[in-house]
């Protein structure tokens, strides 16, 4: 299983990358899995009232749910404290690639792990550069702008073909 960090500030285009990697993957026959980061403290998925809510108001910690075309799996509990490894378990069985939206934190602290950085200026694409190890690519409004810093830059909406073929090449698929 391969991970790969799409990671951006707000609005920089992490999910247009996310969806051309995606397509891209799939149709030369990778199972694909990703993982989303959502910084609103309060956010859930869960609605209140509906009765997996009240699975979970009634101490349950996994709630499953099952559905004619969807399954979810709702863990309750603390994930402050989860590293990357325990996140991308949860994908474990079922993916050759794993793609993360976000964790730029996280991501940080692995080095092995792959990562594409949406940008939205040319001092994020520096900035990036400092920070993280292992950026195959440059994406995003001001990825052209930064094709000259030793990194791929790859205009996702004119070649998308461009940013599977970065990855293809970096693992040598």
């Amino acid at each position: 299983m391969i991970v790969i960090a799409v990671i951006g500030s707000k609005k920089s285009g992490k999910t247009t990358t996310i969806e051309v990697l995606v397509r891209g993957l799939t149709r030369r026959g990778h199972r694909v899995a990703t993982i989303k980061h959502v910084s609103e403290l309060d956010f859930t998925i869960d609605v209140k009232g509906k009765d997996s809510w009240r699975h979970a108001q009634a101490g349950a910690k996994t709630i499953v749910i099952v559905a004619a075309k969807e399954l979810s799996i709702i863990k309750k509990g603390d994930t402050a404290k989860l590293s990357l490894k325990e996140i991308v378990k949860n994908c474990q069985n079922s993916t050759d690639f794993v793609i993360l939206e976000g964790f730029g934190g996280l991501v940080e602290q692995e080095p092995t792990v792959l990562k594409i950085v949406a940008v939205k200026t040319f001092d994020e694409a520096i900035e990036a550069l400092k920070r993280f190890k292992l950026i195959i690519a440059f994406t995003g409004s001001a990825a052209l702008a930064a094709k000259n810093l030793g990194v791929p830059a790859v205009d996702i909406l004119e070649e998308p073909g461009k940013l599977v073929e970065a990855i293809e090449k970096k693992i040598r698929l």
